[in-house]
């Protein structure tokens, strides 16, 4: 699954779909008072404020009474159930003024505000989140654009970065931890916040005109040589801090003491973890800290050391991917006091200790000015303990392990319990607190990773500093010591056999096949489909490369890839398939750089009949005519909408019409705009913001409509709707797509709760590929998820397939 760019939402109209709205326009533009600026990087790092602020003007020619008003924020990706805050305003704002409020601090920053003219604690976030000015003080409860513009108390409203409640055609683009987007110079309001606002330097002022222009400099010129403090003694605790941040960030400090607990002697972050063995009193204060030495170490665990450097909060992947910071001792200088003294005693991580919430809410905000709350949260929790010596007991197995010898578990196994032995993703609100990863210290020469499936236990103790991983982007056990693995016995599954009067129709994601693949890959792909999944009638194919792969040179065509993968099918007993597909333009649909992926079916002619339409390319949208059972597709295969910007740089849905046994089957293959660029749900920002889920809810809306148009011709029509929607079964896109359940029935959720999952990402069994049917066919259909790879460390695709047993 590769991650894609987002596009910028903007239909025209209001859509309102599970809990997810836009809309065009809001109600009549204000004619006096206006949001002039708004900056959410208050505090954050790398900002020069202090506090994040809004700041209002009036562009009447009358004073307007605030008493009544209140300034209110919204997450930028709201769920049904998300909460606008709001601070009350007081005084008033003159004809031609402005008025400041200043909202929450971080720890970062170095400039206060000009005195603000009203004061909350609304942490907003930095890059995406929705202000409102508000008549009164009671909080909205509009959580979609639509009936935000339908509530009378909205003045005016501004969404940013990628907000979803927003006016106009998009939100106000380029906020960050160091701009603001600010309206144009005349204060003009369209009521379209992408046209409306840019994005500059924060320049805040109030309404006694303080501000304006951003931090001065110094009135006077330094000194040649400025006076410079000497390095303060510390312990490691008093580093860092109560917080996620270090109140030490950029500063020197020496006499930190402690004894090593571990030492990471390869790859580009070498360096050692070192534990005061004499605590403090607060549980949020971790007392172990990472010294990044950009060099093989010289400590051994056991040594008791003392270090001098510079303290900083290093953000694994950079500011901008949202994770966690790490605070470090750079520049370090090391001295050893002693060596072979034993090493502080482990925190025990169990299902006691770890909270069941995972992380506090800061409306989308970042949380790493929050003091931590480790008895409350799981992320707190993790946070407080940054850099110590943790242990894990006897623990189940969740995320296999990868190429990059990793693997998750669980230390909470009553969580969430999949049937197979994983942990299930439920819903946003519940990413399982219990999830750990597991890295190992240990050199490869003396032992090697061990291999485990979802399902087996890492038996007895594990234990090592717990690090923030820096390519995850979440807590890993940097193992010292590693327990052994006790298999759980899963094996791939082979779903039921089907009747000779059911049609079976499957998906799966092969990732990026290419020619140049090893054919041991064609070859198990080949077993999955014959074996596993009995050799179905209709088979569409996400993931399918051009005939050189990834090397970037124009070719578009891919009957090599798909002749050595029918071929390895018929050699491993399969049928004779036959393909079709619709080649892409060149290096217009996403994925990997010249790879050219693409959805096809593949079809057993002795089985389906595939019902050839002339006329479909990758740049004609296909269409529907004639009613009843003589509606057709105006191309076969056809893509829909191919043109419509929903699709750029993503994959087109391709539209087959098939015939089993006299009858039409309508089949459409997808593959949904990927999840890159949205914010882990380890991020510092929290909730974390979906920002590719916009792109995946108008994808949907288009494909919704066409059906609609399918099942009015035909309401007889027998459709399935399949492959990789990359989003689960409970998000605005797949809703936006079923119509709420009307137009089409999402058939993972006929299986039992414990079973609906055909991907595994960081621990989570989770729910990316699907099959959809028409409404007629949801009595007629045995449906099933075959677990062949996502819960295996052999794996052959990161997607399991899916295959459905139908008679239309």
């Amino acid at each position: 699954m590769l991650r894609k760019r987002v596009l910028p939402f903007g239909i025209a109209g209001a859509v309102v779909l599970a809990g997810i709205g836009v809309h065009s326009a809001f109600a009549t533009p204000s004619a006096d008072a206006v949001i002039a600026e708004v900056y959410g990087g208050g505090g954050n790092a790398g900002a020069t404020y202090t506090n994040d602020f809004v700041e209002l003007a009036n562009s009447g020619a009358a004073t307007l009474d605030l008493s009544d008003y209140s300034i209110q924020y919204l997450s930028g990706a709201p769920t049904a159930t998300s909460k606008w805050q709001a601070t009350p305003l007081t005084g008033s704002l003159a004809a031609g003024g402005r008025y400041l409020v200043g909202e929450a601090a971080g720890t970062g920053g170095s400039t206060a505000l000009p005195a603000p003219d009203a004061t909350g604690n609304i942490a907003m976030s930095g890059t995406s989140g929705t202000i409102a000015l508000v008549q009164g003080a009671d909080p909205l409860t509009c959580v979609t654009a639509a009936d935000c513009a339908a509530d009378s108390r909205v003045k005016d409203l501004v969404g940013y970065g990628t907000a979803v409640v927003h006016e106009g055609s998009g939100p106000a683009a380029g906020a960050s931890n160091t701009a603001s987007v600010a309206r144009n110079a005349t204060l003009t309001d369209t009521d379209d916040n992408a046209a409306d606002f840019t994005a500059g330097d924060p320049t805040p002022q109030n309404a006694a005109g303080t501000g304006g222009s951003g931090p001065t400099s110094p009135p006077t010129t330094p000194p040649t040589t400025p006076p410079t403090s000497p390095p303060a003694t510390v312990k490691i605790h008093d580093i860092q801090g109560d917080t996620r941040v270090s109140p030490y960030e950029g500063k020197a400090i020496s006499g930190a003491t402690g004894i090593v607990t571990g030492v990471r002697a390869y790859g580009s972050s070498q360096g050692f973890w070192f534990q005061d063995p004499h605590p403090d009193n607060d549980p949020r204060t971790s007392e172990g800290i990472y010294v990044y030495t950009s060099s093989t170490p010289t400590v051994s665990v056991g040594d008791s050391v003392s270090v001098a450097g510079t303290v900083s909060d290093y953000y694994p992947g950079g500011t901008t991917a949202g994770g966690q910071a790490v605070t470090e001792i750079t520049k370090p200088t090391v001295t050893k006091i002693s060596s072979g003294n034993p090493v502080p005693a482990p925190v025990v991580l169990d299902d006691k200790k770890v909270p069941d919430s995972f992380a506090p809410s800061a409306g989308g905000g970042s949380i790493e000015s929050f003091p931590l709350r480790p008895s409350e949260y799981a992320l707190d929790l993790y946070a407080s303990l940054e850099g110590m010596n943790v242990q894990i007991g006897d623990s189940r197995v969740v995320g296999a392990t990868d190429p990059y010898s990793e693997l998750w578990v669980t230390v909470k196994p009553k969580q969430n319990p999949t049937k197979r032995g994983g942990t299930l993703y439920k819903g946003y609100d519940d990413p399982n607190s219990g999830r750990l990863m597991v890295q190992s210290l240990i050199p490869t020469s003396t032992s090697a990773f061990p291999t485990a499936n979802v399902g087996d236990t890492l038996k007895g103790t594990t234990t090592g500093p717990l690090d923030y991983n820096q390519f995850g982007g979440t807590y890993a056990l940097q193992a010292r010591t590693l327990g052994t693995v006790k298999s759980g016995g899963i094996k791939p599954e082979v779903t039921a056999k089907a009747s000779s009067d059911q049609a079976t129709v499957a998906t799966y994601n092969v990732e990026n096949l290419a020619p140049d693949n090893p054919q041991s890959k064609f070859d198990a792909l080949a077993k999955g489909l014959v074996t596993n999944l009995r050799s179905p009638d209709v088979v569409a194919l996400e993931e399918i490369q051009d005939n050189d792969g990834a090397k970037d040179d124009g070719v578009v065509a891919a009957d090599q890839t798909l002749t050595k993968l029918t071929a390895a099918i018929a050699a491993a007993g399969g049928p004779h398939y036959q393909w079709r597909g619709i080649d892409p333009v060149n290096d217009k649909d996403g994925g990997e750089p010249g790879g050219n992926i693409r959805q096809v079916f593949l079809f057993n002619p002795a089985r389906v009949g595939f019902v050839d339409h002339a006329g479909g390319d990758s740049t004609t949208a296909v269409g529907i005519t004639g009613k009843g059972d003589k509606t057709e597709l105006t191309a076969s295969p056809g893509r829909i909408a191919p043109n419509d910007p929903a699709w750029n740089s993503s994959r087109k849905p391709l539209a087959g019409e098939f015939t089993f046994r006299g009858k039409k089957l309508f089949v459409i293959a997808n593959h949904f705009d990927s999840k890159g660029g949205d914010q882990g749900v380890d991020s510092r920002f929290q909730p974390p913001v979906r920002s590719s889920e916009v792109q995946r809810v108008r994808q949907a809306i288009l494909e919704h409509d066409f059906v609609e148009q399918l099942e009015a011709a035909d309401p007889k029509a027998d459709v399935v709707v399949l492959g990789d929607l990359n989003d689960y079964q409970f998000s605005p896109a797949v809703y936006a797509l079923t119509g709420n359940g009307k137009a089409l029935t999402d058939l993972v959720n006929t299986l039992p709760v414990a079973e609906r999952y055909s991907y595994v990402y960081e621990g989570n069994s989770q729910v990316l590929d699907h099959i959809l049917v028409s409404p007629n066919l949801g009595k007629h259909v045995d449906y099933d998820v075959v677990h062949i790879n996502s819960e295996f460390a052999d794996q052959t695709s990161d997607h399991d397939p899916q295959v459905i047993r139908l008679k239309p």
